[in-house]
C-alpha cells in the first residue's frame, strides 16, 4: 500500500450499511459532493457500487486529499479531490451538485462547522435534493449508549468545542436553512444515518 493511502477499519465496517441507505435516497444520476472525505475509502466504495453517479470528494487536510486520490485511482466517476473549508469557501461556485454526503465530521469539529455545512447545503442544493450525514448523535428520549457518552467526554477532553451533537439541535439548524430531516436510520456501533431534503 502506498504511504499516502490511509486506511480506516471503521470505514470498512460501516461502508455497506451507509451504502444501503444511499441507494434508496440518492438520485439515479447526477453529482454527489462529499464533505470531509477522510481516507477516501467511502467515496471509492460508493463510486464502484453507484456507477451512474459522479462523485466530488473534498477535504481540508492535505494528507487526506492525497489518500483520496490513491483510493480513487482508476475510478472514472470520481472527480479530482478538492479542498473545501465549510467556514470560509463560497459554495456558490458549484452549480451542478445534486446531493451532499458527509460522515463523522460534526462531532470532531466546532459547532460552527455544522452551521457552515447546513448553510452551504441550503444555498447549494436544489429543491428535493438530499443531504446525508453519518455519525453519532444524542437523541432526546432515547438512552445514549455508554460508549457514546465516554466518546463524547473523550472528544471534549481533546477540544472543548467538539462533542456528539444533540439531534434536536441539528434538526433546528437544518430547518433554519431550508432542510427537513425526514429519515433517521439506526446503524451498528451506536451511529445514525440522517437524511435531510431541501424544501425549496
Amino acid at each position: 500500500m502506498s504511504a499516502n493511502k490511509l486506511h480506516s477499519p471503521a470505514s470498512e465496517r460501516n461502508r455497506d450499511i451507509i451504502l444501503a441507505v444511499l441507494k434508496e435516497v440518492l438520485p439515479e444520476t447526477g453529482t454527489v459532493l462529499e464533505i470531509a472525505s477522510g481516507s477516501g475509502q467511502h467515496v471509492a466504495h460508493f463510486a464502484r457500487h453507484l456507477p451512474d453517479l459522479t462523485w466530488q470528494p473534498s477535504d481540508m487536510e492535505t494528507d487526506h486529499r492525497l489518500s483520496v486520490a490513491e483510493w480513487a485511482a482508476g475510478l472514472t466517476n470520481i472527480r479530482a479531490v478538492i479542498d473545501i473549508d465549510v467556514l470560509r469557501d463560497d459554495w456558490s461556485v458549484w452549480t451542478d451538485i445534486d446531493a451532499i454526503y458527509s460522515a463523522n465530521m460534526l462531532h470532531i469539529s466546532p459547532w460552527e462547522v455544522a452551521v457552515g455545512l447546513f448553510t452551504g447545503a441550503g444555498h447549494l442544493l436544489p429543491a428535493g435534493a438530499p443531504l446525508v450525514i453519518y455519525g453519532p448523535f444524542i437523541r432526546e428520549g432515547v438512552e445514549t449508549a455508554s460508549s457514546n457518552l465516554a466518546f463524547d467526554q473523550s472528544l471534549k477532553g481533546r477540544n472543548p468545542d467538539w462533542g456528539i451533537r444533540p439531534l434536536s439541535d441539528v434538526r433546528v439548524l437544518a430547518a433554519e436553512h431550508g432542510l427537513v430531516l425526514d429519515r433517521v436510520e439506526d446503524v451498528p456501533a451506536n451511529n445514525l444515518v440522517l437524511v435531510f431534503h431541501k424544501t425549496a
